[in-house]
């Protein structure tokens, strides 16, 4: 199975992308991984956020598929202490899915469309972080869990 991180907008500061393409590559010594940048809509300040959330939506769907396991990143999800993520990461890898989609949305959250698609919803935390460090958190996260479920001696506990 891979996994792929679907995200709105490029990550533009310089530093956070260096650290997220540094967990990029070591995830791809676990699985087959990519990251899917949808492009951030156009005039999107003179646009009101119910609109925005619905064209980001339809942008979103288009790019999961039928096969695909959705987890949305957003606040209103279950909180997982990093041991739990890397049991169901490793869960996940026994369903007949060709691909577990993370999802991060844009500024505004997630259309009323993706929230139903989504097959399970997770927080990183209570606390509101920028959607670039988000992405970054996300990564690392992901590779801790892969060295957990590997037994390889990065996540103490």
């Amino acid at each position: 199975m891979k996994i792929a991180l679907l995200q709105i907008g490029k990550t533009t500061d310089k530093h956070i992308l260096e650290v997220a393409d540094l967990y990029a590559s070591r995830i791809k010594k676990y699985s087959g991984f990519e990251i899917i940048t949808l492009p951030e809509l156009k005039n999107a300040a003179n646009m009101p956020v119910q609109e925005q959330r619905v064209k980001e939506g339809k942008s979103v769907i288009k790019a999961v598929t039928n096969d695909d396991y959705v987890i949305l990143l957003d606040e209103r999800g279950k909180e997982l202490r990093t041991v739990e993520f890397s049991g169901m990461v490793e869960k996940l890898f026994m369903l007949p899915r060709k691909r577990i989609l993370f999802i991060i949305g844009g500024p505004w959250g997630f259309s009323e469309e993706v929230y139903n698609r989504a097959d399970f919803k997770m927080s990183l935390s209570k606390m509101t972080f920028p959607h670039q460090l988000v992405r970054l958190l996300f990564l690392e996260q992901l590779y801790r869990a892969f060295t957990i479920i590997k037994g390889e001696p990065y996540h103490h506990e």
